[in-house]
């Protein structure tokens, strides 16, 4: 059990059956009243985010959360396979289990799996991916006075929307969590 004035970004809390990590909090005295602790939550795997208000030093109970790195073997049906890359176990998750992430996912990258007890809740993907781009429009020239941006569909099937210069074969940086083109390569 933690306190609710122990609450950080990143901390991961049990609440309402779910395991919830801090977006957000701030710490509110008011002239008026007793100090509460006000909280953006994120749900860890649904990915929903709500917003709750603790009173200071109430008692919230720690989720314990462990994450190991395992690499990205392949796909075999519905089912993409990972393995620990210190016990060489292979598990199977499913396309839920890994979440928005797998649209970036691509053999031997290595990823976190977040596992609560025996259960795993979550792929954490790392936050930038190198990927070739397969298919985008040709940059016409005189195009580019603007700036602008057009779609760009990358080798594992993700479509990024990137600037008039990039061409098919360029190998570029991808944000994973925002999906955004960052630079090329």
């Amino acid at each position: 059990m933690i306190s609710s004035n122990d609450l950080r970004n990143g901390v991961t809390i049990e609440l309402d059956n779910g395991i919830w990590s801090v977006v957000e909090f701030l710490h509110v005295k008011p002239g008026k009243g007793s100090a509460f602790v006000r909280t953006k939550l994120k749900n860890v795997e649904t990915g929903n985010v709500v917003e709750k208000t603790f009173r200071a030093g109430e008692k919230i109970a720690k989720a314990t959360v462990d994450k190991r790195e395992m690499e990205y073997l392949y796909s075999e049906g519905e089912d993409y396979i990972f393995m620990d890359n210190e016990s060489y176990e292979q598990i199977a998750l499913s396309k839920a289990q890994i979440g928005d992430g797998i649209k970036y996912l691509k053999e031997n990258t290595v990823v976190g799996i977040l596992k609560h007890g025996e259960r795993i809740i979550g792929v954490d993907m790392p936050n930038h991916m190198e990927l070739e781009v397969t298919e985008t429009a040709p940059g016409e020239k005189g195009n580019t006075a603007q700036g602008g941006s057009k779609p760009a569909t990358l080798e594992t099937g993700a479509v990024v929307n990137v600037p008039f210069f990039i061409n098919i074969g360029d190998k570029i940086r991808v944000d994973t969590r925002t999906n955004e083109y960052l630079d090329r390569v």
